[in-house]
């Protein structure tokens, strides 16, 4: 495979090579040099967009950079100043350059001899963007930027204290997995208890977020913010009718094997009731597994396990390693969840996560690292805006590699019989995300067709859901207080709203690509980077189709790839 993840800074021509985004007065010149040039001929135009692309990279790693910094260090008021800055300060005047451009870019007489084949995506997301933007939306958008990042300060602060020693609620995860029922039960409530402390903090911050989206929903021509952020995020391929859809197989044909592995579990581990901390265990005199012992170990175990899938997928974290585009493991003071960052101009990305030795911790490292491998595919591109891939198929990446990975977790479990307990916890682990998924997509339509709802009628509305996608193997009796608060874990409702869905969709084309990889490896690797390599330059159909996929998540689709995924499990 004749890919490379030796990535080279991209050579500035446009901007000086050191140059920095410190305020706006040292910024608005570049894009005020673009509004002002002469796109007569189609040279012109093509270097007029090569040249607003590599501004938008500079502009686009800086907001990155912030990002990062802020969440690995969510204690630090300087850090915090500074991404609060860029999106108070410089953000909202970048964004009525951006519109003009838009337009200057379609008002070219040049514009018709663009390669309408080549640029139908790009310039379908700059049509789209010309018809969302309002003036209005401006500081509406500055400050829900730094109200969506408050969630990380707030949950990343919270810590429970085991036999007198303080965790963060991801390490203390660890214990749920004791053979010991006594101390998962207590640890399980210190968790919700802690959760608990922050409602109310967490309930007014939603508040807030919900109400400044309404607005923006409102002042863009939309009777609600979730048309208006279908259209944002350019789902261009499915409707709000296709998620309804989508949560009505999930009941069907998805709930009665979590019943299953639910009922399994319960068996196992010979209780007479399956309680919520009891999901992780294994029977009594069964060693928990521990596939790594720090950041590092988890690494070099990735790196081993990436090699043996194609050699192309260690050298992009081995890249990674080199910058130090890494933070691993969990701490104090550090934003909950993981993520990989694109890195727009340096081209290797930056993997972010809360590692605490668990199992599902080894699933997140590959999943990360499945969307750097993504990042480096699509970084040669000729234009930033080309490498705006939709979720739908970056989830593709991070998924399928997870599956791919499966065959090679001897790195991580040497004893053959530790494997297979891993292989079939990632199984179950794919089969019962799709509940979950289809809980916080149908909560989010209801929440912003009805923004100016109370908290007891959001409570009364989750809890309705949550029930209707949960089976009776779980005994929740007693516990009511904490499921009432449980959306408040899931940071995309407050940090990425609407975006979850894609996890759905993205999963199904992950297993369609697992399909081929037990079939012929080679051959799906290759479906795998053919399509990773395009960006955002096809639709999601054509993007799909390249990876040997359809594009599709019916009712039909969904109970077909279950039940091969229960076959193997």
């Amino acid at each position: 495979m004749n890919y490379s993840a030796d990535i080279k800074k991209a050579e500035r021509k446009f901007l000086p090579a050191n140059f920095k985004v410190t305020n706006w007065e040292v910024l608005e010149p570049f894009f005020k040099t673009l509004l002002e040039r002469d796109l007569q001929n189609i040279h012109q135009l093509e270097t007029w967009l090569t040249d607003l692309s590599e501004l938008e990279a500079v502009v686009s790693e800086d907001a990155c950079w912030r990002q990062i910094r802020m969440t690995c260090d969510t204690a630090n008021k300087e850090l915090e100043a500074a991404f609060n800055f860029f999106f108070l300060e410089i953000q909202p005047l970048i964004q009525p350059y951006t519109d003009a451009l838009n337009r200057k870019l379609l008002s070219s007489p040049a514009f018709p001899e663009l390669d309408p084949e080549a640029y139908f995506t790009y310039l379908r997301q700059v049509k789209k963007n010309i018809e969302l933007f309002r003036e209005a939306n401006i500081p509406l958008q500055a400050q829900m930027s730094v109200l969506q990042q408050q969630y990380g300060q707030i949950t990343g602060e919270m810590q429970v204290t085991i036999n007198g020693k303080a965790y963060t609620l991801q390490q203390a995860g660890k214990f749920l997995e004791s053979e010991d029922r006594k101390e998962r039960e207590t640890v399980y409530h210190l968790i919700q208890e802690r959760r608990l402390q922050d409602k109310a903090k967490l309930d007014s911050l939603f508040d807030q977020l919900i109400a400044n989206r309404n607005q923006q929903a409102l002042n863009a021509g939309f009777e609600s913010y979730g048309p208006f952020r279908f259209q944002e995020l350019g789902r261009f391929d499915y409707t709000a009718a296709d998620c309804t859809h989508f949560h009505e197989a999930v009941k069907l044909h998805v709930l009665p094997l979590v019943k299953k592995i639910h009922a399994r579990k319960k068996e196992k581990l010979g209780v007479e009731q399956l309680r919520p901390w009891d999901l992780e265990a294994e029977p009594a005199g069964t060693l928990s597994l521990r596939p790594f012992t720090d950041g590092s170990d988890l690494l070099e175990k990735t790196i081993a396990c990436f090699e043996e899938i194609e050699p192309f997928f260690a050298d992009c974290l081995l890249k990674m390693k080199s910058l130090k585009h890494l933070d691993l493991e969990s701490r104090v003071g550090k934003a909950p969840g993981g993520y990989n960052c694109p890195l727009a101009e340096s081209g290797a990305p930056f993997i972010f996560m809360n590692a605490a030795g668990q199992m599902h911790d080894v699933s997140t490292m590959v999943h990360e690292g499945g969307h750097a491998v993504h990042s480096f595919l699509a970084h040669p591109l000729k234009l930033n805006g080309f490498k705006e891939y939709p979720m739908e198929i970056a989830e593709v990446a991070s998924m399928a590699m997870e599956l791919f990975s499966m065959d090679h977790w001897q790195h991580f479990f040497p004893d053959p019989a530790d494997l297979k307990r891993a292989q079939q916890h990632q199984l179950e682990r794919v089969i019962t995300i799709f509940p979950w998924i289809a809980i916080i997509d149908k909560f989010q339509h209801w929440l912003y067709a009805n923004p100016l709802h109370t908290h007891e009628e959001r409570t009364k509305i989750w809890m309705n859901i949550l029930n209707e996608f949960s089976d009776a193997v779980i005994d929740y009796s007693g516990l009511e207080i904490y499921r009432q608060n449980a959306w408040q874990r899931q940071l995309h409702l407050f940090e990425v709203p609407f975006y979850y869905i894609e996890y759905g969709i993205a999963q199904l084309g992950a297993i369609g690509l697992w399909q081929q990889y037990v079939k012929d490896p080679k051959k799906a690797v290759t479906h795998y980077c053919d399509a990773l390599k395009l960006g955002g330059t096809k639709t999601l159909p054509e993007l799909y189709s390249a990876a040997g996929l359809r594009f599709d998540f019916s009712p039909q689709t969904i109970k077909e790839l279950m039940e091969f995924v229960d076959e193997r499990l």
